[in-house]
């Protein structure tokens, strides 16, 4: 009896090692065509379209383009200036609402916002912000009941300015609920409440010791989650050609615009620009980590020097945040509906189906496609995570969280282009080398959305299991997964949403043969009808909020699973008291 069990712990232990090696080849096989294909095709070596030898061409080419430098200038700009002003704000947000009256409804929230793809919040916002758009109305409808006078606000927008202001307003509300959900899990494991009553017994106020002692320990935390952040928003294609300036457009839009060039003498530049905005990506992620290590363990004197403390502006962060994302639906809704909607009125004159009605026979077949294929990649980004997360946590040998996050730190269009040049040699069906892209961009966000709750799952927990004679197998099944099972939901609905956002791995690698509602609504953002566009960005925005509602109820309902932790815990505790 002894020796299968022995047998069976050991055919567990080799069965689980194996699937760990298979997670990371899947996982991380696309890092070196992509990387090893871009560094070819930027020094020349295309044999596709009959270049077999090493050149500096594609650089010469880049070197020349005369609107170079201010593309970069604003790619850099664009990047930067959206990150740090996330991470401020939500800081900010933390500051003035955590744990306090109103966290609980901005927590609920947080769900359904983040639901909102970059797209359809991009397609919204431009209704919101172009000249003709809600936002005008309200002020001209405002400026004449208040003094008599229309406002010139029609001659100014903030969408496709040459600055790119509007494309910084916008990464940045969106990405403030995606730090407040990160931020979450890291608070919980930091303890703020003991270190504010500590802090406070000191003489320091609520502001100062969450400014001088919650921010250092928050931000070292928060470290990947900017990392991503910064990443996304260097070399963001999708949202920079509906919002983004066009002359020069940024970086990234710029060597889109390259590969999808009819003339093949373009593609040398395009890789060198592709290499160029890789470089250009790492030098802020570096530049990003050296000010963390710089404000919180070298320059530290503004932790101890004085009791000055920077104004709170998390109550006006969070209610601009959450009243422009909730507003995209109705916007949204209003311009499918509406056939006649003249300027400046509030609310449409003529209202129609006929849109509806007319792309009503293709939206069944691309709502079906786009669900299918975020199932699957999802799915199948979930359990890589946790097969990760389970070796990590029991194994002296740990896969590196930078690894895992590579793919969301690295600028998709330097990614695919190699990518898709080495699936011409495996000449694979497109919707598998889509589902294995969006997997692939999907695991990161779902191992980071997992993380906390693995880091505060009680490892003894699983000591007791295996000591009263179960296998791991089941200390997993019965034990652990009960209690994360929860969690395991909400990351399943985030790497759906982010499948269901994947706009250049679908178009790259589907080689336009594939449609989502994602390459329908960027298609059809520029120059089409705006009702035709609200009806694919609202379809969109509702999909993926389907899935994080039956996400949330799910989680709720295995709740009271993970309530019967505290039985197992209870003994534990109780050991731990009479040995102090």
């Amino acid at each position: 009896m002894k020796t299968q069990t022995k047998w069976s712990v050991a055919l567990t232990t080799y069965s689980f090692r194996l699937l760990v090696i298979i997670a990371i080849c899947i996982s991380f096989a696309p890092l070196l065509p992509g990387l090893g294909g871009l560094l070819l095709a930027a020094f020349g070596y295309i044999p596709a379209i009959g270049q077999h030898a090493l050149s500096l061409t594609g650089l010469q080419q880049l070197w020349l383009w005369p609107g170079l430098g201010q593309s970069i200038t604003l790619t850099l700009f664009i990047g930067v200036a959206s990150t740090l002003l996330a991470a401020l704000f939500s800081f900010s947000i933390l500051q003035a609402c955590w744990r306090r009256r109103g966290w609980q409804h901005i927590e609920n929230l947080l769900a359904p916002v983040m639901a909102l793809p970059h797209v359809a919040f991009a397609i919204g916002f431009a209704f919101l912000f172009i000249p003709s758009g809600f936002g005008a109305r309200i002020i001209t409808l405002l400026a004449e009941v208040l003094s008599g006078a229309t406002p010139g606000i029609r001659n100014w927008s903030l969408i496709k300015d040459k600055y790119g202001l509007g494309l910084v307003l916008a990464l940045t509300l969106k990405e403030i609920p995606f730090v407040l959900f990160m931020s979450m899990a890291v608070l919980k494991q930091l303890n703020v409440e003991a270190n504010l009553r500590v802090a406070q017994s000191l003489g320091y106020s609520r502001a100062q010791a969450w400014q001088k002692i919650i921010f250092p320990q928050w931000l070292t935390k928060i470290r990947f989650t900017l990392f991503a952040v910064m990443a996304y928003s260097l070399s963001v294609v999708d949202v920079a050609l509906i919002l983004g300036p066009t002359q020069p457009p940024p970086l990234a839009v710029l060597v889109w615009q390259w590969l999808n060039d009819a003339d093949l003498s373009n593609l040398g530049k395009a890789s060198t620009a592709g290499l160029l905005l890789l470089l250009l990506c790492i030098t802020a992620l570096l530049s990003l980590r050296l000010g963390e290590w710089l404000l919180t363990r070298k320059w530290r004197s503004w932790q101890i020097s004085g009791r000055f403390a920077l104004p709170i502006v998390g109550h006006s962060a969070i209610t601009v945040t959450l009243l422009t994302s909730l507003a995209i639906l109705p916007i949204l809704t209003l311009w499918s509906l509406a056939q006649r909607w003249r300027f400046p009125d509030l609310l449409p004159s003529k209202w129609s189906l006929r849109f509806w009605q007319q792309e009503w026979a293709y939206l069944w077949e691309i709502i079906a496609t786009s669900a299918i294929i975020a199932l699957i990649s999802a799915t199948i980004a979930l359990l890589l995570a946790i097969i990760l997360h389970q070796h990590n946590a029991h194994s002296r040998y740990r896969v590196p969280r930078l690894l895992i996050a590579l793919p969301m730190l690295t600028p998709q269009l330097s990614l695919l282009f190699g990518i898709q040049v080495a699936s011409l040699y495996l000449a694979s069906n497109y919707y598998l080398l889509v589902i294995w892209a969006h997997a692939f961009f999907a695991l990161p966000y779902i191992f980071m959305a997992l993380d906390g709750p693995w880091r505060s799952y009680d490892q003894r927990l699983d000591k007791v299991g295996l000591s009263l004679g179960l296998s791991p197998w089941r200390v997993w099944w019965q034990i652990k997964r009960p209690i994360l099972m929860p969690a395991i939901w909400l990351a399943w609905a985030v790497g759906i949403s982010v499948s269901l956002a994947q706009y250049l791995p679908t178009l790259m690698l589907g080689a336009g043969r594939i449609s989502t509602l994602t390459t329908e609504a960027v298609a059809l953002s520029s120059g089409q009808d705006r009702r035709v566009s609200a009806i694919y960005a609202l379809l969109q925005s509702l999909l993926p909020f389907v899935f994080y509602l039956s996400a949330i109820i799910a989680s709720r309902h295995c709740g009271a699973l993970a309530r019967r932790a505290p039985l197992f815990a209870k003994p534990l505790a109780a050991k731990d008291s009479v040995k102090r």
